[in-house]
């Protein structure tokens, strides 16, 4: 029982320091509906919402906006942001993006979070926001709204539909399943260690290890154990895959004298 205490009082202290001391996320966090749609319909990005809380925050306080839904059904109506978001789907930068859950980083920043009382502020005060309740209660008079209803009526949106096959991008998108880069794009983000989050990068680079030296003692000869001396290893590294390395840590012992010819 004085175990799972004094664990408790150890993970208590130590959220706050580590929600604390992370600094700002890699990418820059959206400040307007458009910006975060983008975010949202990016194969590549649209994940980071849910990796950090500090931007979980943000997007929640989005999501809860009544011009969020009145910009999405927007976007919607044109074809381009569909085609962009299918063109992310083909990217290496899809892999990273679902392969970084990998990352144990992730759920540290999530139970720092869960232990910070700020974040549970942050979140009610987004939620219990009169101004917010307020502009959900006037969005029905919101012009945005009425001109994405009367988007329904205008013969260009219909007409961007049609002529939407003949888009270059298009066509691209449809010829890439025979483009060699596109599987040799997402072999390479697989064997990246940088795919699988800042931890793994660092776990998994070669070039962060190092083969110790040996250096190994001098054995007094003479002794019935140690027939022979082994001599102190050069500074350098062992290499145990080149013989010349073990013939050198284990010379051959030295032939035993004659013995005098008896009189």
């Amino acid at each position: 029982m004085k175990v799972k205490v004094l664990v408790a009082s150890l993970l208590v202290a130590a959220a706050p320091v580590a929600f604390a001391n992370d600094a700002a996320p890699a990418q820059p966090v959206p400040q307007t509906p458009e910006a975060w749609l983008q975010r949202m319909t990016d194969f590549t990005k649209n994940m980071s919402a849910y990796k950090d809380p500090k931007v979980f925050v943000p997007w929640l306080n989005a999501v809860t906006e009544p011009g969020f839904y009145t910009t999405m059904g927007t976007h919607m109506m044109d074809p381009a942001n569909w085609l962009n978001m299918m063109v992310s789907m083909t990217h290496p930068g899809a892999y990273t993006n679902m392969a970084q859950w990998a990352d144990p980083n992730i759920y540290m920043k999530w139970l720092a979070a869960s232990l910070d009382p700020n974040f549970y502020t942050a979140v009610l005060t987004q939620l219990t926001d009169p101004g917010k309740l307020m502009r959900w209660a006037m969005s029905p008079l919101d012009p945005k709204l009425w001109n994405m209803a009367l988007n329904t009526l205008n013969p260009n949106m219909y007409l961007k539909w049609m002529m939407s096959p003949l888009d270059p991008r298009v066509l691209q998108l449809m010829t890439a399943p025979i483009n060699p880069n596109l599987y040799m794009g997402w072999l390479g983000a697989s064997m990246n260690p940088a795919s699988y989050g800042d931890m793994w990068a660092g776990f998994m680079n070669p070039a962060n290890y190092s083969v110790p030296t040996f250096n190994l003692p001098t054995v007094p000869v003479g002794t019935a154990a140690t027939p022979w001396t082994v001599p102190a290893l050069p500074a350098g590294t062992f290499n145990p895959f080149d013989p010349n390395s073990w013939t050198k840590l284990f010379p051959a012992p030295a032939a035993p004298a004659a013995a005098p010819a008896s009189k």
